[in-house]
């Protein structure tokens, strides 16, 4: 049965997330993780919420602080305490707001309070505060750095593949259940080349647990910001035409006019942050279903990409997987699951 537990308190019916199956869990070595007391972590100030649920994927999140070239072990708790304290006192959680986080050095530290007991049992879900919709059904892993233009070192990315692979013989995860930040917000998160490193963690983290899946990609949403280009951004301009929060013509550069549209779309329909990136929380109100060869802006969106792309397997309805099809974000099916409770503690 699922449900919240706060100490012996009473629990909170789900309904059918609760039925979800898992796959039996595969034993897996932990690896070396420092809990909240051994980094000196202050005390949560509410009691840390957890539900009678097992988590269905894990996010992989990067710090966006700087690449620092010390990564030892009194660094990494420096780090993890900087976070704590911003979540805490900045935004106002009771604690820290991700579930691990992994050093450039290879220190795994556990974040919120109870996550490493919690996981170990491989039973329930510490609620976190990492990805708004995602904090009940997803592990949340912060690795520090910022990989919008470089790869993570190899320390940081042994321990996080390993942590993944742990995580999963916990829970009985599959090794494909792999996603980024951006999949879910509007958001660079992970960064892009971390992000481009995803379908590798998955097999990785397959091989690690004795499984062979190949470089497994899954469908997603492209991520658009001021500066790019190209036909994605031309499909957006016509999309944000047709959802009447612009009436400027296509250019195919997301200017400063594209960006004042996407704010202006992402506060009619109350994104988590007006921050003018397109990315995987506005793109699926966005990119509606669409009847071809009417004529319209959508239609017209469409016509832009099939002129790139072609039109062979698309259907007469456009919804989201022909979309990420058309702007070359497709693959395997996403896990779209999302919290019962849809804010973030």
């Amino acid at each position: 049965m699922g449900g919240l537990t706060l100490a012996a308190g009473a629990a909170l019916d789900l309904g059918p997330l609760a039925a979800t199956a898992f796959a039996a869990p595969t034993a897996q070595a932990m690896p070396p993780i420092v809990d909240c007391a051994g980094w000196g972590a202050r005390a949560n100030s509410k009691i840390v919420p957890v539900w009678n649920q097992k988590p269905v994927k894990i996010l992989v999140h990067h710090t966006a602080t700087p690449n620092q070239a010390n990564v030892n072990q009194a660094a990494a708790f420096s780090l993890v305490r900087s976070i704590q304290n911003f979540h805490m006192d900045r935004r106002g959680w009771l604690d820290t707001g991700q579930h691990f986080t992994v050093s450039r050095g290879g220190f795994v530290m556990e974040g919120r309070h109870r996550s490493l007991e919690i996981v170990r049992a491989g039973r329930q879900q510490v609620e976190g505060a990492h990805c708004t919709g995602q904090n009940i059904v997803a592990i949340g892993i912060e690795n520090e750095g910022t990989y919008t233009s470089v790869d993570p070192p190899a320390a940081l990315w042994n321990r996080l593949r390993d942590l993944c692979a742990w995580i999963c013989s916990r829970y009985g995860i599959a090794p494909t259940e792999l996603y980024g930040h951006r999949d879910f917000k509007n958001t660079a998160c992970p960064g892009d080349h971390l992000y481009a490193l995803l379908p590798k963690l998955r097999t990785e983290v397959a091989a690690v647990l004795g499984r062979r899946v190949s470089a497994v990609v899954k469908a997603s949403w492209p991520l658009l910001q001021p500066g790019d280009r190209g036909p994605e951004v031309t499909a957006a301009q016509y999309l944000l035409r047709d959802a009447h929060v612009t009436t400027a013509n296509p250019t195919g550069v997301f200017d400063a006019a594209t960006d004042a549209a996407v704010r202006r779309f992402q506060a009619a329909t109350g994104a988590e942050e007006v921050n003018g990136i397109l990315g995987g929380e506005s793109w699926p109100v966005l990119a509606r279903a669409t009847q071809r060869g009417t004529g319209g802006d959508a239609d017209r969106a469409v016509d832009a990409l099939v002129a790139v792309r072609g039109a062979e397997g698309i259907p007469d309805v456009v919804t989201a997987p022909a979309w990420q099809q058309l702007l070359g974000t497709a693959g395997a099916p996403a896990n779209l699951t999302t919290d019962p409770l849809r804010h973030a503690r």
